[in-house]
């Protein structure tokens, strides 16, 4: 199975972005893709919460969201669109950051709104609350596919290693980690977390993401650390997308789930504890 990672370097504005991801679509088609996986929050990166409130849309009403099925069906291929920020009636009027698995018919496959939420001071200037603009999601998710059982989660899941082994167990062969990682602690710790993720499931490990200086019309601007990353399920780094937007190609044999799982069988492992 051929699947491709785009990594994005998006904007504040969903109708800029659009263009951009559908043509670097259209590219990892042209290279052979069925499974196409976009980062987190495809259609808009903003700080400023007004302006996400005057640009996002509701899931029904989204545009990025109606072209992406339409170009998956047009193509014929799996798509996951990695996250989108989408206006939600919840009476607080926090956002949604939400995960879509899209079939090659253009119909949404699952759902996921990101479960953790990225609150921290990773230095005295940088401070992030993501809970203030969004709600987080409480259900975790896997898919049947042709090609395999894909769990879902998104950018700060990634070091919840709880999330990713339920998945695991609940039969994920693939798991997707669609991310906006800063640059601070993703040169820290993008790699080794999603290689660990790997090792203890015995699962691929797909991470699309979104890279560089994102222009902002309101807000200050972000920036993330871009290296999207394929990992096998024995750990090894097969493919790292660098620091430019683009796809990036990989073919996949889950068969190496299998003797992964074999070699090292610790889902199987588990036993109850007391304490502490």
């Amino acid at each position: 199975m051929r699947a491709a990672l785009v990594q994005l370097n998006v904007t504040d504005l969903p109708e800029e972005n659009l263009p951009v991801t559908l043509s670097l679509i259209d590219r990892a088609v042209a290279g052979g893709a069925e499974f196409v996986l976009t980062p987190e929050v495809t259609n808009c990166i903003s700080t400023d919460r007004a302006h996400q409130r005057a640009v996002l849309r509701h899931e029904e009403d989204d545009p990025t969201l109606a072209a992406l099925r339409t170009r998956a069906r047009e193509h014929g291929i799996w798509l996951l669109i990695g996250s989108l920020a989408l206006l939600t009636h919840d009476p607080d009027g926090r956002f949604a950051n939400r995960s879509f698995l899209i079939t090659p018919e253009g119909e949404i496959a699952a759902r996921y709104d990101k479960i953790h939420m990225f609150d921290v001071q990773v230095s005295e200037t940088e401070v992030y609350r993501e809970s203030s603009g969004y709600r987080p999601g409480e259900q975790a998710e896997v898919v049947s596919t042709p090609f395999g059982v894909i769990g879902l989660s998104i950018c700060y899941d990634l070091r919840f290693p709880y999330l990713y082994r339920a998945l695991a167990k609940a039969g994920a062969d693939i798991l997707t980690v669609p991310a906006a990682f800063n640059t601070t602690t993703g040169a820290a710790h993008w790699e080794p977390l999603l290689r660990a993720r790997a090792i203890e499931t015995g699962c691929f490990v797909l991470a699309p993401a979104q890279t560089g200086t994102h222009v902002e019309r309101k807000g200050p601007g972000r920036k993330t650390y871009g290296h999207g990353l394929v990992i096998a399920p024995w750990g090894e780094v097969l493919a790292d997308a660098g620091t430019e937007p683009g796809v990036m190609l990989i073919d996949l044999d889950l068969a190496e789930v299998r003797k992964a799982r074999a070699r090292v069988p610790s889902l199987d492992h588990d036993r109850a504890f007391a304490g502490p």
